[in-house]
């Protein structure tokens, strides 16, 4: 998501960076490209005229021009201005009572059934007990869809059978939960194609008739503005909460985001990213600005890397690393604990390289195409291979090779690479004890630890 946006955007800002002075005229270029960037990501007209006429006022009100790192206090000015238009601050969900109701809310083919699955394993991993509750009587397959979703990662799931009588079905899913301690239900309630008065008077029947905690607006970002308009009608009749962004790693502009926030005043909560069941993440709109501007995003990825990285584990291999005991089936483990935190390309979006997309996209490429050879040049190993790697002469090699599919010379490189990293970790491993015993001062502070 955002990644026409970021790139434009990170261009602009790269131009106005190489400028010796920042006069009135470059800056309103740069204003200038900025507006058809933003309108180029397909963020609504009002949206865009507002966003830079509050930039144009900063940027004056703070004599950016005269300032001594005029670039720098512009594009300070744009990242607040992104981050105000995201939405300010996180917005977590308010399930203060117990048991808590969310209720889903969107149009069919949103991807409300999913999140509503993908909300329930979130708050699994919190330690809350959730109950899916299917409400959309008139599609039996959201109905199993939803019952195979829960039996899947094991979420308890509610509904009647051959019952048509939603409210009926809302109300017992309550009882069902007080009687089994589930503290949070999460209703999938029914989409349709387009809005229509029978689907809202549905939906307004269960608001008036039990307390609902959060109501969350499930949007497909793919659609794009159209997503602005079909926001406005279900907060103008149901008073939203949220809104949960479904598809964000797909081919969108990302203008919708922007545009939505500002036009219902309502937060983006959460967001999802890709078709497999994984719980929803939370959505920080100053992470997310800094993202657009190429400024990474650190505190997210070390957060993914407490919630998916088996600290013992690691902790395991860089002793085994020090050691020089480092075999190829701990480089396997390494891999999947590098996996666990998403895609390369997801993974360097998080960090502040300062390149531009394209030489993001290729690193990215090189890098999991990289990943991929290493993974089946080890496959290829046996056991033994793969835990005594001294043991590769060259007819285990020319073997491994041929069962591959791969040169024989790539090979060898991967293994002598191997070799110097191996060696490399040793002498950093006697430097580590070598200051532990307090023979040496580290001349800037304490040795590193290491991400593995």
């Amino acid at each position: 998501m955002f990644d026409n946006l970021s790139q434009r955007l990170q261009e602009i800002i790269r131009n106005t960076s190489g400028k010796a002075t920042l006069t009135e005229e470059n800056m309103s270029d740069a204003l200038r490209e900025i507006r058809r960037a933003l309108l180029g990501a397909d963020v609504s007209l009002n949206v865009v005229k507002s966003f830079i006429s509050s930039i144009k006022d900063k940027a004056e009100g703070e004599k950016v021009v005269e300032s001594t790192n005029p670039s720098q206090t512009l594009i300070k000015i744009v990242n607040d201005e992104l981050t105000s238009l995201l939405g300010e601050k996180q917005a977590p969900l308010k399930l203060d009572t117990n048991p808590s109701v969310i209720m889903m809310l969107g149009l069919q083919g949103s991807g409300k059934t999913t999140s509503a699955a993908k909300i329930a394993l979130k708050l699994k991993k919190e330690g809350k007990s959730p109950l899916l509750v299917a409400l959309d009587v008139y599609r039996p397959a959201a109905i199993l869809q939803l019952k195979t979703l829960a039996d899947d990662n094991k979420i308890d799931f509610f509904t009647i059978e051959n019952e048509k009588n939603v409210l009926k079905i809302a109300k017992e899913s309550l009882n069902y939960a007080r009687e089994h301690n589930n503290t949070v239900l999460i209703f999938d309630t029914a989409g349709r194609l387009q809005i229509d008065t029978d689907m809202m008077a549905e939906l307004m029947l269960i608001c008036n008739s039990i307390h609902i905690n959060e109501k969350l607006l499930v949007v497909d970002s793919m659609i794009g503005q159209a997503a602005v308009e079909v926001a406005m009608n279900f907060n103008e009749q149901l008073e939203i909460d949220g809104i949960i962004l479904t598809k964000l790693d797909g081919d969108t502009k990302g203008g919708c985001a922007l545009s939505i926030v500002s036009s219902v005043h309502k937060p983006i909560k959460l967001v999802a990213v890709g078709e497999h069941i994984e719980p929803l993440e939370d959505f920080h709109p100053d992470r997310m600005a800094n993202r657009i501007l190429g400024m990474g995003d650190i505190v997210t990825l070390v957060e993914k890397a407490q919630k998916n990285i088996d600290v013992k584990e690691a902790r395991a291999l860089e002793e085994k690393m020090l050691k020089s005991e480092f075999s190829f089936e701990d480089f396997l483990k390494i891999q999947k604990q590098i996996k666990a935190l998403g895609s390369f390309g997801g993974i360097l979006s998080m960090l502040p390289l300062g390149i531009s997309k394209d030489d993001t996209d290729k690193i990215s490429h090189e890098g999991e195409k990289q990943f991929k050879k290493i993974e089946v040049f080890i496959q290829s190993m046996t056991p033994a291979e793969r835990k005594n790697p001294n043991l590769l002469n060259a007819s285990r090699k020319k073997r491994i090779a041929l069962g591959s599919g791969m040169d024989i010379n790539e090979l060898n490189q991967f293994i002598s690479q191997f070799e110097m990293m191996k060696k490399m970790m040793k002498g950093l491993g006697g430097l580590k004890n070598s200051f532990k015993k307090g023979k040496n001062k580290m001349p800037f502070g304490a040795p590193p630890k290491f991400p593995f």
